[in-house]
């Protein structure tokens, strides 16, 4: 199994500290706003790749951290005349009942910033018994010049870093690119005690001190989106890796920006959408398989032509579902030869190759058209073929990528015959082969009559009721 090694920028064979454990820290959203659908992809696949790993044998523990205390929490509850806690609560909810309309698999741990100033006080004291972190007045900067092998992970040199460009000026720093560990408190701001008087962590020493606790000092897996690689992930492993002698994480993982119809998402364009905007139009199944169509680390496009199109796949499949479901408990019937040990096999092998998802749906939609084929040539299949379709598409399409949910077909779908719908659609696709287009039109036309809509898209024709 190979991952891309953002730290190393290669593919690397997969490796685990302790197999068949593996640890995976993701970094979570700011809970101050509803997240926005970028959010969503890195959050998404990094439940697929979970998901995968488990797949795969492994016992994953997942740790996604909320981040509770920051400038734009502090900001924002300022304006609302309401405390950071209180924001933060409300968005906290927020976020845990969207992610659940995602159909992700609950985190092992959520930690909280705020529920870590302790370990985060113990790193910031090891760094400054190493001459690393430097206490100003109150405000505790770690000094970049100490850590020989800054910039690793992105790539950038240090020397070609413009002062005031990307680096905020602040006449405390020995360096301006030294960053803040510990925040000396403001006036109307949140505030903990420590031992360089009131105040709060800087952002970077939280994820660090969060993973440390609870998957410990060297882990297998650290994700986030592209955008978390400089200055978060690069100012984690300086300080980590300089707190503990040890490297901090084995693999690092970064997710592709996400643009809206071919545009940079923005509030200042008006495309900027949250997950939650799009979860409450379009079904979550949807919005993962347009996740999946893509690679993780490719960037992806998000437009309302490509959501409908994913809408359309997952009603073929869908589809199939319900008759696979209809015909599970037959007894009598044909046998069919359906070689599932190299669908399983195709499948695994995309996945094993840095969790290609896109070439793994392929496989899974080459099944659903080879499934309906089979369904309309033989009208009397037994139970096997149904019970292998059906094992075949949980394992994958359901437990792993997430796309379909067997928990949401009830009885009536297993007990209304649609079959014949099936037979229609392979009839009118023989007849536009042939451009027989009156044909084709008199085959739509006639099931719309009956109260079924025919959908084109390139995963095929799917149905649905008006």
């Amino acid at each position: 199994m190979l991952v891309y090694n953002t730290l190393t920028r290669k593919k690397e064979e997969f490796k685990p500290i302790n197999p068949p454990n593996v640890s995976m820290y993701v970094c979570g959203p700011t809970i101050y706003d509803y997240f926005h659908i970028g959010n969503g992809r890195t959050f998404v696949m990094s439940d697929i790749i979970r998901r995968y790993l488990i797949y795969k044998g492994y016992d994953v523990k997942f740790v996604m951290n909320l981040t509770d205390v920051d400038d734009k929490i502090i900001r924002k509850a300022n304006e609302e005349n309401i405390t950071s806690a209180e924001l933060t609560e409300r968005y906290e909810a927020a976020f845990m009942d969207d992610i659940k309309k995602f159909k992700m698999k609950p985190a092992d741990v959520y930690p909280k910033a705020t529920n870590h100033m302790q370990e985060i006080e113990n790193i910031i004291e090891k760094l400054e018994n190493k001459g690393i972190a430097y206490n100003v007045d109150g405000n505790v900067f770690y000094n970049v010049g100490k850590f020989e092998s800054y910039g690793k992970l992105s790539g950038k040199n240090t020397d070609d870093l413009e002062v005031g460009a990307r680096i905020e000026i602040n006449q405390e720093k020995q360096n301006p690119l030294d960053f803040s560990v510990w925040k000396k408190a403001k006036s109307g701001e949140p505030y903990w005690e420590s031992k360089w008087g009131d105040g709060r962590p800087g952002w970077h020493i939280e994820c660090s001190a969060m993973s440390m606790k609870h998957l410990g000092e060297t882990i297998d897996i650290h994700a986030g989106g592209n955008d978390l690689i400089f200055p978060h992930h690069e100012n984690e492993i300086a300080q980590s890796e300089a707190a503990t002698g040890k490297e901090f994480a084995h693999y690092w993982m970064h997710f592709g920006f996400l643009n809206i119809d071919k545009q940079k998402m923005s509030k200042s364009l008006g495309n900027f959408f949250t997950a939650r905007d799009i979860l409450n139009q379009y079904p979550a199944e949807a919005l993962r398989l347009l996740f999946v169509q893509s690679h993780y680390r490719s960037p992806l496009n998000f437009s309302r032509e490509l959501i409908e199109s994913a809408q359309k796949g997952t009603e073929k499949l869908n589809n199939l579902i319900r008759l696979l479901l209809k015909g599970i408990d037959k007894v009598d019937g044909s046998e069919v030869e359906v070689d599932y040990e190299n669908k399983y096999k195709l499948f695994t092998e995309a996945m094993d190759d840095d969790f290609n998802s896109a070439k793994a749906t392929s496989v899974i939609f080459d099944f659903v058209r080879e499934a309906n084929k089979l369904i309309v040539e033989n009208k009397n299949l037994n139970s096997e073929f149904y019970q292998k379709a059906v094992t075949f598409l949980r394992a994958t399409a359901e437990d792993v990528l997430g796309i379909i949910d067997f928990n949401e077909f009830n009885i009536d779908d297993a007990n209304t015959d649609d079959s014949w719908i099936l037979e229609e659609i392979e009839k009118r696709n023989k007849a536009k082969y042939d451009r027989n287009w009156k044909l084709a039109d008199e085959i739509r036309n006639s099931l719309a009559d009956k109260g079924f809509i025919l959908e084109d898209s390139k995963n095929g024709t799917s149905y649905k009721m008006k």
